[in-house]
């Protein structure tokens, strides 16, 4: 079975259509259909509804692009570890990550990797956690950055760093200039928060409602570069991730309100296929962001803990590039 064809069916089912995956391979439209009905012909059965738009992916055909992942990563990453035998590391990466992080973190530390490992194509996509989790348990991804990261019965997650998280506010805002609030002036404060459904803002409710706090949230986001925007369009306040708003609280747009009582963290960490192994240079970046040798810890699969601290080899120890 052509190799080619395996993974055009593959790009198809990410794209959903023929004329993107044909775009993205570099051919037509037809030449795309025609491939996928050698597949379906040499299979002997049929892959992709054609009926609907976007399409839509047959029983069997979901089967397979699981079980066809897999294989082609598997095919791929030997054909890059044969070829860099004694060389330096080349090939593509793949590396998906929910905004904040993407946007605050991996512009910095794809550039340190880059400047390490000239030959290696990093590919960056941003989504919601529910979508990196879903990039990487399909294989989409080589390994998937996350907030509030969990071990499950297909995925393996490690510890990075504990992110601080801050009060901000607009210069224009009542408490741009306060330097000692007390948590409890936080009460029936309008306020821009993250959507409900997420599990940082269902966090932060937690913290102040521990705290004694209720707040008014106005307007809801799912993602911190949206909630900053609105911040400073409203004169408004929020709870974001640190990292997030290192741009805007450097050049005085927004503030950070130092608030006596509030002391918050949320966990990220690294998430990966406990099927197979990660690449050299997947491995050679969740180092970089480490500090130290990428290595899943052991336990049960499938407990559903949060993500366990990295073990740390000797011949691995050094500062993380982000972190």
């Amino acid at each position: 079975m052509h190799l080619r064809n395996l993974e055009l069916f593959c790009s198809v089912a990410d794209q959903r259509s023929f004329s993107k995956a044909a775009a993205a391979h570099d051919l037509t439209q037809s030449a795309v259909s025609q491939a996928m009905q050698q597949l379906e012909d040499s299979l002997g059965t049929l892959l992709i509804d054609r009926s609907k738009r976007p399409l839509v992916l047959t029983p069997a055909g979901q089967t397979y692009v699981r079980g066809l992942r897999n294989v082609l990563r598997q095919l791929h990453r030997l054909d890059q570890e044969v070829a860099t035998l004694g060389e330096s590391l080349s090939g593509q990466l793949k590396i998906g990550a929910i905004y904040s992080v993407g946007l605050s973190y991996l512009p910095e530390a794809t550039e340190a990797f880059s400047s390490q490992h000239p030959e290696v194509d990093v590919k960056l996509d941003f989504g919601t956690s529910e979508r990196v989790i879903e990039m990487t348990s399909e294989g989409q991804v080589d390994f998937g950055l996350i907030s509030f990261p969990k071990n499950t019965k297909s995925l393996q997650s490690v510890l990075w760093q504990q992110e601080p998280m801050r009060l901000v506010c607009s210069s224009d805002h009542r408490f741009a200039n306060r330097t000692n609030l007390d948590i409890s002036e936080l009460k029936g404060i309008p306020m821009i928060g993250f959507e409900r459904g997420l599990a940082l803002r269902k966090e932060i409710d937690q913290y102040l409602l521990k705290a004694g706090v209720t707040v008014d949230v106005r307007m809801e986001f799912d993602n911190a570069d949206s909630m900053i925007r609105m911040i400073q369009a409203s004169r408004g306040i929020g709870i974001v991730p640190e990292a997030a708003v290192r741009r805007e609280t450097a050049n005085g747009s927004l503030r950070v309100v130092a608030c006596r009582g509030f002391k918050m963290t949320r966990p990220l960490g690294i998430i990966f296929r406990r099927s197979g192994q990660l690449s050299k240079a997947a491995s050679e970046f969740g180092s970089l962001l480490l500090g130290r040798r990428i290595e899943a810890a052991k336990h049960k699969p499938g407990s559903g803990k949060a993500a366990e601290e990295i073990q740390t080899t000797e011949h691995g120890k050094k500062s993380s590039v982000v972190a």
